[in-house]
């Protein structure tokens, strides 16, 4: 309940000039709030985008249809309030009175001007005189649904909309853990579709300020939230009926108050280092009817202890000081600015749930159309029984006082202490009960929770297995193609290898202009590009090096001795050269008598690697080689004699 002007923004709206069904009206608009106050003349827009921007407590007017033109136009305006704004119309209902009359009786300054209208308006709603306007019931709709379509969206359209539908089941999901965290009674209606939800609509009993869950789209999924629309405009006052309530206070150099209602309800909570006893008492006058007045600490300081007195109301203390882990505890669902509030509240909510088997017990006995609260607060506070209540309010109510002669015994401590203990088994039994029902739900929960966990392992496993064997079958297609690029590529090589041994047959078989008809005299020349290990490797690859070979380096220079080596471990018949061979290898090659000729001295006909030769110049350079071969054997010969002369010689002259 809004109490001052000090609590919350108030705005007073009245038309200045112009009328809301023409094209621009204007309005004479003042701002109360805290100690200040504001005054301007805005446009309708700037009205509508001042309300959204400053989010006032109310908007007060003495006409409502001032602000909408009939009752749609009203009830769109309605919905467009921020969630925690009312249109208060000050005057009244249906039939209003005018606004002079209300601010007169109510001590409230007025003037026919429409800012002085404007501003009594506002102070009239700040001093909760009105009606509230509402078109919406407390029940809000909040719907989630698909985000986009389920056409095509890049993967193949089954598990683009397996994705969507199971995107709006993980909000939806959400959506059902934050209401029942919050406590919030609603009904669930879900549409399935593949892999999912296609939307899930939540009926709940509370207005969206209560509701922790904004309108939003994000991707696959949007989240709608929609008041429930009444049937026609509803007026409700603002000055409310005061209920009894449990008040927690802990004092202390910032004193702070917390006000929970009978059945646990946490109102409201402050907490002031400037006030003193008097404002104290005025913010809790201003919320409820104090039946208990509670403190975290025993015995009960003094400071709280004047406080009952000032209400007549009874006191409570826990058996021992409150620990902090158990009041962090005890308030953990609800909001707090300090540890000041927090050990109020915890003080008011631990007597409240002291308290709350003897609650329930003097409300089963009240019977309909009697204020329980006004019950409760005269036997806990004024220690009478229910039964005398009950007899003095039906007295009150039939306007005589019935008179009794009739006085109750005194009970003996047993008797005293049997009461006790029956309503202990009482308490107990009703405690039992509420734990065995909360535990049935719990269970009735869990088993809901379990077969959707289960259902999303076992989809969980279905993708799993599908995902698995398309990765394996996706490796077995990688590793046949890379085995048929191979055979592909052996292939082609073994082409290559034919076409060269068909031109090497070719050429051993063709006519030459200088060779008879018969093809008699032709020798196979088998090239080698360069005098190194590779161009030999790839000479016998490409058409075999066999002993007897007539092999043509084309270029013969640069050799060492692992090169000479190599081509000698082939047992050439002869190697025709272009260039001059390295020491080394002439040395190697000379050694292991294979025959080197220049291959000047051979006619040779070349096609591509491959060439041909006459056996003749064959011959006839590897005749040349073997007289050079002895020539070079007589020469090394005479030069080892002449070097052993030239050593005996040394050896005689030193002596």
């Amino acid at each position: 309940m809004r109490t001052s002007a000090l609590d919350a923004i108030v705005f007073g709206v009245d038309v200045q000039q112009g009328d809301v069904r023409g094209r621009a009206p204007s309005y004479a608009l003042v701002i109360l709030g805290d100690d200040s106050i504001e005054r301007d003349v805005v446009s309708h827009r700037k009205l509508r985008r001042l309300i959204a921007d400053r989010e006032p407590a109310i908007v007060a007017t003495d006409n409502m249809y001032e602000l909408a033109e009939d009752k749609d136009a009203l009830v769109h305006f309605l919905g467009s309030l921020p969630a925690e704004t009312s249109l208060v119309q000050v005057t009244g209902d249906e039939q209003p009175e005018p606004l002079s009359r209300v601010a007169a009786r109510h001590g409230i300054p007025y003037g026919s001007d429409p800012m002085q209208e404007a501003e009594a308006a506002a102070r009239l709603a700040a001093h909760n005189v009105g009606q509230e306007v509402s078109a919406f019931t407390d029940t809000t709709t909040v719907k989630v649904s698909r985000g986009r379509s389920t056409g095509s969206g890049g993967w193949s359209e089954d598990r683009y909309t397996r994705r969507i539908h199971g995107s709006v089941r993980k909000r939806a999901r959400e959506v059902e853990s934050t209401l029942e965290e919050e406590n919030l009674a609603y009904e669930r209606e879900v549409r399935e579709a593949y892999g999912g939800f296609a939307n899930a609509v939540f009926t709940v009993e509370a207005t969206p300020a209560d509701i922790p869950i904004s309108g939003n789209r994000s991707g696959d999924v949007r989240v709608e939230i929609e008041r429930e629309r009444r049937d026609g405009i509803e007026f409700r006052p603002l000055a409310k009926r005061l209920d009894h309530v449990v008040v927690g206070i802990d004092p202390g150099t910032t004193t702070a108050v917390a006000i929970v209602s009978l059945e646990g309800n946490v109102h409201d909570v402050w907490s002031s280092r400037t006030s003193d006893t008097a404002d104290v008492i005025e913010w809790i006058v201003e919320r409820g009817r104090p039946v208990i007045v509670a403190a975290d600490v025993t015995p009960i300081p003094e400071t709280v202890e004047k406080f009952r007195r000032s209400f007549d109301a009874a006191a409570w203390t826990p058996a021992r000081d409150l620990a902090i882990d158990e009041k962090q505890h005890r308030t953990r669902e609800h909001p707090y600015d300090d540890d000041h509030q927090r050990d109020a509240l915890a003080a008011a909510l631990f007597a409240v749930d002291d308290h709350e088997d003897q609650f329930e017990r003097i409300a089963a006995k009240v019977p309909p159309g009697i204020d329980r609260g006004v019950v409760i607060d005269r036997v806990v506070s004024g220690e009478e029984s229910v039964e005398t209540v009950l007899a003095d309010l039906e007295d009150e109510e039939g306007g005589e006082a019935e008179e009794t002669t009739h006085e109750p015994r005194e009970l003996t401590p047993e008797e005293e202490r049997i009461r006790s203990l029956e309503s202990q088994v009482e308490r107990l039994d009703a405690h039992v009960d509420r734990l065995k029902g909360r535990l049935a739900d719990r269970d009735e929960r869990i088993e809901e929770l379990e077969a959707e966990l289960e259902t999303a392992r076992s989809e969980t496993r279905r993708e799993v297995r599908k995902d698995r064997e398309v990765t394996r079958l996706e490796r077995r297609a990688n590793q046949l193609e890379r085995e048929r690029d191979e055979a592909r590529e052996e292939v082609a090589a073994l082409e290559r290898k034919v076409e060269r041994m068909k031109a090497l047959w070719k050429l051993d078989h063709s006519n030459f202009a200088d060779v008879s008809a018969k093809k008699a005299g032709l020798v196979p020349v088998k090239v080698i590009e360069k005098f190194t290990r590779d161009a030999i490797r790839e000479a016998d690859e490409a058409y075999g090096l066999a002993p007897n070979d007539v092999v043509y380096l084309r270029d013969a220079s640069g050799a060492g001795r692992s090169t000479a080596e190599r081509l000698v471990a082939h047992e050439p018949r002869v190697v025709l050269k272009d260039g001059g061979l390295s020491d080394v290898a002439d040395r190697v090659l000379f050694e292991a008598d294979v025959p080197v000729a220049p291959a000047d001295d051979v006619a040779m006909q070349e096609v591509d690697e491959l060439a041909v030769a006459r056996e003749g110049d064959v011959e006839d350079a590897i005749d040349d080689w073997h007289d050079r071969a002895r020539e070079r054997e007589r020469s090394k010969t005479a030069s080892m004699v002449d070097r052993v002369i030239s050593e005996h010689r040394a050896g005689d002259n030193e002596a």
